[in-house]
């Protein structure tokens, strides 16, 4: 249920992205200008001031970016933030590769991980739309070796026992990661990592992504459907529903009704020979500074290190929760899509209603970060002092395992997109800097 507040937020959301006027004259039903100052109509608020973005403030930004670059603890990076729709800082900062003393460039092309989530979801609302499933839907309905699965539990004595789930998984827990399904983790982590399912990357399989997700369905999940938020393999299943109800892959959906409207000229699953240059080396954050990755990736338990296979891999597996490649400028063409309510230059992907759908929080009850929830594809800030850093309660993104950030604040109508490849991250603290600098420079 919906307070009486946060109705009133997604209102003025609506009203900023479709339109971008906080008050329309129409509304003055013929009021003269003088009077309008003076007496504003029953029921209308006057708006508060617009607030703008300090240029000469966000040189702060530029200025710790560059920090991070001269101390060795990144390579580089490429940062977009618009407002309204227009930039108001574009910087690339060090190196592309940094052994070839090859700049960062702002047409830099970089791995975007879980990025790709988003427009996933976008794509299986879009299906939603079309009245081609529903999210109640059970999974089941659309990939059948999915309509009955199980639940690892823990046994005190080690090991664990394989109990029924309590309900179907819908695509609504697939949105939410509220499935139970994790990267391979849990109580049947063996029997995971014994079918070949650990670890978010597929870019290096030589089978399509809906041959790996078949055999997913008959493991012991990690959590009963709908009991805890579970990060893991559920955007990828819901990849290949898209293929599934589409009829097409999942690189051809994305083509066809995002990626190639939008103008995201660099955005794909693998990487076009003639573009190889464009592509940012991966780095390891470690104590005293930075290593390139090897060429050839390793998975450790907490995730794949390497350069990754985007560009001399097998080129058939379209993960939907991993596999993009993308620029910061073709990521925040996306965003701003979002921004406005489904609708950039004058091409409707969504439906204002959806994307708000999309943006609401879904969890409840289940525990998540303090201050957060989680909509369908993106995380929701709620509470700005439960979060505890600077926001603005509404807004949503996600980020990539690579490092990447994204997220769109439609209270003070900006889109932020941060690229750096940097896997593991170790101790930088580049993330909570980013979002200070950005807001401290808002008037």
């Amino acid at each position: 249920m919906y307070s009486e507040e946060r109705e009133e937020r997604m209102n003025r959301i609506t009203v900023r992205v479709v339109s971008g006027l906080l008050v329309s004259t129409a509304l003055l039903g013929g009021i003269g200008a003088a009077q309008a100052q003076t007496q504003a109509p029953v029921g209308i608020v006057e708006a508060p001031a617009v607030s703008t973005i300090s240029a000469e403030r966000l040189g702060r930004l530029r200025t710790q970016l560059q920090r991070y670059v001269d101390e060795g603890r990144l390579a580089g990076a490429v940062v977009i933030i618009q407002q309204d729709g227009k930039p108001v800082f574009s910087e690339a900062v060090g190196w592309r590769d940094k052994e070839a003393r090859d700049p960062m460039r702002e047409d830099t092309i970089f791995r975007i991980a879980s990025q790709t989530k988003a427009l996933t979801s976008v794509a299986v609302m879009m299906l939603m739309e079309e009245g081609k499933l529903l999210l109640g839907d059970p999974v089941g309905k659309h990939l059948p070796e999915w309509n009955k699965t199980t639940v690892a539990v823990a046994a005190p004595e080690g090991g664990y026992e394989t109990v029924p789930a309590d309900r179907p998984i819908t695509i609504r827990d697939l949105l939410t990661h509220t499935a139970g399904i994790s990267y391979g983790g849990g109580p049947a982590e063996d029997a995971w990592r014994d079918a070949g399912l650990s670890g978010w990357y597929f870019a290096n399989r030589s089978e399509p992504v809906s041959s790996a997700v078949a055999r997913m369905a008959s493991l012991p999940m990690a959590a009963q459907p709908g009991e805890r938020f579970v990060y893991g393999y559920n955007t990828d299943i819901l990849g290949v529903i898209v293929e599934k109800l589409s009829g097409k892959s999942l690189q051809e959906f994305l083509d066809e009704r995002l990626i190639k409207p939008l103008g995201m000229k660099d955005t794909s699953f693998y990487l076009p020979r003639e573009k190889a240059d464009r592509l940012a080396v991966v780095y390891e954050g470690e104590e005293g500074g930075l290593r390139r990755a090897p060429d050839a990736d390793a998975w450790t338990g907490g995730g794949h290190f390497g350069q990754g296979h985007y560009l001399d891999g097998p080129r058939i597996a379209y993960s939907g929760g991993a596999g993009l490649l993308s620029t910061a400028a073709d990521y925040s063409r996306f965003l701003e899509m979002l921004r406005r309510g489904g609708e950039l230059d004058g091409r409707r992907y969504l439906s204002h209603k959806t994307v708000e759908l999309m943006v609401s929080d879904h969890l409840g009850t289940i525990e998540y970060t303090p201050g957060m929830g989680f909509g369908l594809g993106f995380s929701i800030r709620q509470d700005l002092g439960a979060a505890g850093e600077p926001g603005s309660e509404g807004e949503f993104g996600w980020g990539g395992a690579y490092h990447s950030q994204y997220w769109v604040d439609p209270e003070e109508r900006l889109t932020v997109t941060y690229m750096t490849q940097l896997l593991p991250a170790g101790d930088i603290d580049d993330h909570g800097k980013l979002r200070a600098l950005i807001y401290q420079a808002i008037d």
